[in-house]
């Protein structure tokens, strides 16, 4: 679970999903308020996590044909990530430059 960097407090996995759809690359610490950002490394792993994902399984389409089995791998794939991605956030104080 990510960890504030201004008050050393640890969210919840739920105040962790919720704040990961927030729409400003700030996200607001439940409990001292202080802006935080997704470290880079963070969303390195989340980008090649989906773009990983999508390529198997339109490798799979490719190779064996169009099939729902994939599609439902899609769906199943989705809660799965989602349910995931908050053990795999880490915050800092400071907004980091993706490259």
């Amino acid at each position: 679970m990510p960890t504030c960097q201004n008050c050393n407090r640890t969210w919840t996995w739920k105040q962790t999903f919720k704040k990961s759809f927030t729409l400003g690359s700030a996200i607001i610490c439940p409990y001292c308020g202080a802006n935080q950002y997704v470290t880079t490394r963070t969303r390195k792993i989340s980008s090649m996590i989906t773009t990983i994902t999508i390529a198997v399984i339109m490798l799979m389409n490719v190779l064996f044909g169009p099939s729902l089995l994939f599609f439902v791998a899609l769906i199943a794939a989705t809660p799965t990530y989602l349910g995931i991605y908050p053990y795999l956030v880490e915050l800092t104080n400071q907004e980091e430059p993706l490259w």
